[in-house]
């Protein structure tokens, strides 16, 4: 594909194309109009290139458990996004069909039998349509995402992210290797929008197991070194499965149901996810990296010569060395598995942007260093994202030098050449590779976790959004997802159904997930976790990288009479956990502790900040003596562009809950149980922080205030 263009260059382009074309033939330009009385169906049933795709939508049902058809569907209030296949692109995909055997001639009577009939009319119809329901505004091409292979924030009917590209030559939009009409696009009608296809949009529904799985079988080079070291390590069936089809029986029968919380102030329900579908994403050396590292074919390097290669380097080395490569400290394991997230994330989505310092949707470019910290599959291990304005891209494990004084940018100063860490190039989602549960990032040189990483990662501040430690928000299109005005999700108690893995949602725990989107919630990136009634949750923690003394901090936002008080525990033992310290209110601000009786003073020590800065370190230092610190100056109080940071905000600070030593080996989990005996209370999550004693306690550098 063509180099990455600007959305204005790529309209600019599109025009001059269309200009051009219309010299040359016939175009139908009625799509530069609204069709005010048209529904979606009605005006594809009016125009004739459109016949065999009609008559497919009124054969097709919405679902298994609908007889509604997609004719239907089409005619109804709603807002879908259509991309609609000519006849040509019908009878090309047949054509496809029939040259690979599928069908034995390229016709609707080719087929063998009515189920592989009704499967190819699915997979052409749910693969075109994306249901915006009542919330979500339809993708016209302006609200494409801007780069190369990202994803739409929504899904296909089909369950699967559609991907996008542009090509300078001509001007053009691709969808999943299917070209978009260059004047038949972006037609408006009262229920959606509708671009006109020259291919039938069909993503494979092959696993990424499948996949490796036929690249070591058919030694097809590209990633076939790759693909040999996944299937020794024993991950080959953990990536055949999409779907935990459990969880989809109970949804189809009624037995998880929409959670709603009826106490108290703040009625809420929560729209449970329809769906618990896995996702991974892979970022696996390539073929010329190990054939160039080797000096061998790729097709004739062995799992051995890869394990020698690894011990000679050095990685790994207190790994285990023998043929049992499915043990999890095995050299090849570990190895293996660091290069895998349990989640499937595009490349518009390794790193969040929503209202960190400068950042706007409408100009929606990279500014101050934004991070996500991840856990691995296998042996868990922290696998850092960067993206920043100086870095041009994403980059992986990086540690620039950054401006992060008091009165710094925290823009990169500068990157240290031994700590630029990995760029990641743009993933293989192409043909075959747009498998619909995994995703692969190629990478030209080695990634691992090696010493330097986890000194460096021992160095810093980890700081995590809470659902960032949830792989299903993001493989479920939950977390961060921003087309939806007012989105709650809710999450059923686990004695019903353990949705989330790493948290144990306890009964009367009515859990809830706000994406924030066009609010000013207080909070980073936007979102939240609201948690009402009788609460007791407990919480998977990520990995800290090396041994050492950590906190673990929890950020408060307080603005609400309502809010709850609870007591946390901690430790490695799920089911016996220490109580840590004294309870934690979050009706108490940095000035004041807001309740249903009243106002009263707080104790936190919160003050503004003023000019002198000697007197504003003291304040900070007499805050942490009562266990607690300002909010982070990283990102904006409220909406997108807001000159108030959250440091300085009295309702935003953080409470220092843990301060322990603790073990890369261990795992450890974090509880918070209500002490108040009131289930009209709600508690508030947002993001927590890991931080070493090396930087809290630092005598020559002091923790930075972002």
């Amino acid at each position: 594909m063509a180099q990455k263009k600007t959305l204005r260059g790529l309209i600019a382009g599109v025009l001059l194309a269309s200009a051009m074309i219309s010299c040359t033939e016939e175009v139908d330009t009625s799509a530069r109009y609204v069709f005010k009385d048209e529904t979606v169906y009605s005006y594809l049933s009016k125009h004739e290139d459109y016949s065999e795709y009609v008559d497919l939508l009124g054969k097709v049902q919405v679902s298994r458990i609908s007889s509604s058809t997609l004719a239907q569907l089409l005619s109804a209030r709603g807002n879908y996004s259509v991309f609609a296949p000519t006849n040509d692109a019908i009878q090309e995909y047949l054509d496809s069909l029939c040259a690979k055997g599928i069908i034995d001639s390229p016709s609707w009577n080719g087929f063998r039998d009515s189920v592989s009939l009704d499967s190819i009319r699915e997979v052409i119809v749910y693969n075109s349509i994306i249901d915006g329901g009542d919330d979500y505004e339809p993708y016209e091409t302006g609200s494409f995402p801007l780069h190369n292979d990202a994803e739409f924030s929504l899904s296909n009917m089909y369950q699967r992210k559609l991907v996008v590209n542009y090509v300078d030559d001509p001007d053009s939009i691709w969808i999943n290797g299917s070209f978009i009409d260059l004047r038949n696009r972006d037609i408006r009608t009262v229920n959606g929008i509708i671009q006109q296809m020259h291919q039938v949009v069909a993503p494979t529904n092959n696993s990424l197991g499948f996949l490796l799985q036929e690249i070591y079988s058919e030694k097809r080079e590209g990633f076939y070194v790759a693909a040999q070291l996944v299937r020794a390590v024993g991950l080959i069936d953990t990536l055949l499965v999409y779907r935990d089809d459990k969880y989809e029986r109970m949804y189809q029968e009624g037995l998880i149901k929409d959670i709603a919380h009826t106490s108290g102030i703040g009625y809420t329900t929560g729209k449970v996810p329809e769906h618990r579908y896995y996702g991974y994403t892979f970022f696996a050396e390539t073929d010329a990296f190990w054939s160039s590292e080797l000096g061998k074919n790729p097709l004739d390097i062995t799992v051995e010569d890869v394990v020698n290669y690894l011990v000679e380097k050095g990685y790994y080395p207190n790994g285990v060395v023998d043929e049992n490569y499915h043990n999890e400290n095995n050299i090849l394991n570990l190895f293996v598995t660091y290069h895998f997230l349990p989640m499937r994330l595009a490349n518009n989505r390794l790193v969040l942007h929503w209202n960190e310092k400068g950042y706007t949707n409408n100009n929606p470019q990279p500014t101050v260093v934004q991070y996500e910290y991840y856990t691995t599959m296998g042996k868990r291990r922290l696998l850092k994202f960067l993206e920043s304005r100086e870095s041009n891209g994403v980059y992986i494990n990086r540690f620039p030098n950054i401006d992060n004084g008091r009165h710094g940018t925290y823009h990169e100063l500068s990157c240290d050449p031994d700590k630029v860490g990995i760029p990641v190039q743009d993933p293989i989602v192409e043909g075959e590779y747009n498998v619909r549960n995994g995703i692969i990032y190629p990478l030209d040189q080695i990634l691992a976790y090696t010493e330097d990483v986890t000194t460096n990662l021992h160095k810093e501040r980890i700081r995590w959004n809470i659902m960032a430690g949830m792989p299903e928000t993001m493989n479920n299109d939950i977390r961060l997802q921003y087309r939806y005005v007012g989105q709650r999700w809710g999450f059923p108690f686990s004695s019903i159904y353990p949705y989330l893995d790493d948290c144990f949602i306890g009964d009367e725990s009515y859990y809830f997930y706000y994406n924030g989107y066009n609010e000013t919630m207080k909070n980073f990136q936007g979102d939240e976790l609201n948690i009402r009634g009788n609460l007791d949750v407990t919480f998977r923690l990520p990995p800290v990288p090396a041994r050492g003394t950590y906190e673990l901090r929890f950020n408060i936002q307080s603005d609400g009479y309502n809010r709850g008080m609870v007591q946390f525990y901690w430790g490695p033992d799920k089911d016996n956990l220490a109580a840590m310290g004294i309870p934690l209110d979050i009706r108490m601000s940095g000035l004041e502790r807001r309740t249903t009786a009243g106002t009263f003073p707080s104790h936190v020590g919160w003050e503004v900040d003023g000019d002198d800065d000697d007197y504003n370190a003291e304040v900070d230092k007499k805050m942490r003596n009562n266990g607690f610190m300002k909010g982070a100056e990283i990102y904006c109080d409220g909406g997108q562009g807001l000159s108030k940071m959250a440091r300085a905000d009295p309702l935003i600070i953080r409470r220092i809950i843990v301060r322990e030593t603790m073990d890369p080996d261990e795992t450890y989990y974090l509880r918070f149980k209500t002490v108040l005996d009131d289930a009209s209370r709600e508690f508030y999550v947002d993001y927590l922080e890991y931080c070493p004693k090396e930087v809290y306690d630092n005598p020559e550098v002091p923790e930075d205030i972002w």
